[in-house]
C-alpha cells in the first residue's frame, strides 16, 4: 500500500484507456484482497474525468460485489447518464477478469450558493492526545514492520476511543460509538478531485469496527468474518484531506449478520464538511 502522500497521488492516478474506459494501478500490498477505498477512490477519479471542469462530485453511492484480486489492474467503464446545467450523473463499473467487482454511482454539481446549517462539532480532545494507530497496531513484528507501517503508513490516524472503553461523551441511547483524528501523512496537491479521492480512499478505513463495540469485538477477534458491503459518501463543503479532520462514527443497528455505520466528518475548525455511510458484514462464525 502507498507509504507516503505522494505514492497516495501515484495510485490514485488512472490511465486512460478509451473514451470513458480507464485502467488503475496495484500497489505493493500483502492484503489479500484490494482495499475498498482503493477501488471507490480511483473510481471517483473515472467518473470526474468523464465530467465537465466546472461539476464537483456531491455524493457517490457504491456496492462491492466481489474481492479484488491485487496481483492484476483494474478496468473502470464510466457510463454517462446524465448531462444537465447545474447536474451530471455517472455510473462507474470497475472489472477484473472480466467480472465486476464494485459499481458506484457518482452525482457531480455546479458549485452555487444556498442555505446553510450544520450539526455542531462535538467536544472532543485534539489529535495530539489521541493514540496514534501505529502505535495501537504498528508494534513491529520481529524482523519486519509491523502491519500498520506497512500497509497504512500514508494515513495519519488518532483513536479518541468508544462507547464501550471510554474516551468519547457518554450516550446511553447510542451504544455503538468511536471518534477519530484523520488525514493523510504529508502535503497533497491543491486540486479539490485530488483532494476528495484521498479522502474517499481513507474514509473505508474503521467504520465496520464502531459495529463491533458494544459486542466486544473487533475484527481481528477469532471468528469473525467481516467486509464492506456498500460505501457511501456526501460531500457538503471542500475541505484537504491532509489536514485533521474528525471522524465521529456510530451504529444505529446490527442484524442479519450485517452492521450499519453512519459517520460525521468535521474540519478541525468545526465545520460539517461530508456525511458517510457504510453497511458491513460482520458474521461471527461458530
Amino acid at each position: 500500500m502507498p507509504k507516503s502522500a505522494e505514492e497516495l497521488v501515484e495510485l490514485l492516478d488512472i490511465e486512460t484507456i478509451d473514451t470513458n474506459l480507464f485502467r488503475g494501478r496495484q500497489p505493493d500490498t500483502k492484503l489479500q484482497r484490494v482495499f475498498g477505498g482503493q477501488v471507490a477512490a480511483q473510481a471517483l477519479i473515472a467518473a470526474d474525468r468523464t465530467a465537465g471542469d466546472e461539476f464537483r462530485a456531491h455524493s457517490l453511492h457504491s456496492y462491492f460485489l466481489r474481492p479484488g484480486d491485487t496481483a492484476v489492474p483494474i478496468v473502470y467503464d464510466v457510463e454517462n447518464l446524465r448531462d444537465g446545467r447545474s447536474f451530471a450523473t455517472r455510473r462507474v463499473i470497475a472489472r477484473q477478469h472480466g467480472r465486476p467487482i464494485y459499481l458506484m454511482s457518482v452525482n457531480f454539481q455546479v458549485d452555487e450558493v444556498g442555505l446553510e446549517h450544520h450539526d455542531a462539532m462535538p467536544e472532543v480532545a485534539g489529535p495530539e492526545q489521541a493514540i496514534s494507530m501505529s502505535e495501537l497496531f504498528g508494534r513491529p513484528a520481529e524482523g519486519g514492520l509491523g502491519e500498520w507501517e506497512r500497509e497504512w503508513s500514508a494515513l495519519d490516524v488518532r483513536y479518541l476511543g468508544n462507547s464501550r472503553t471510554g474516551g468519547v461523551a457518554e450516550d446511553p441511547g447510542r451504544p455503538a460509538r468511536a471518534q477519530l483524528w484523520v488525514r493523510v501523512a504529508g502535503e497533497l496537491p491543491d486540486d479539490s478531485l485530488g483532494q476528495q479521492a484521498a479522502f474517499t480512499y481513507a474514509s473505508d478505513m474503521t467504520l465496520i469496527g464502531a459495529a463491533l463495540v458494544p459486542h466486544d469485538r473487533s475484527i481481528a477477534s477469532p471468528g469473525m468474518q467481516v467486509a464492506s458491503l456498500d460505501h457511501t459518501i456526501w460531500f457538503h463543503k471542500p475541505f484537504r484531506a491532509d489536514d485533521w479532520w474528525l471522524y465521529d462514527q456510530s451504529s444505529p443497528s446490527a442484524s442479519g449478520g450485517r452492521g450499519l455505520v453512519l459517520a460525521r466528518v468535521f474540519s478541525q475548525s468545526g465545520d460539517l464538511v461530508a456525511t458517510v455511510a457504510q453497511e458491513g458484514l460482520i458474521r461471527q462464525r461458530s
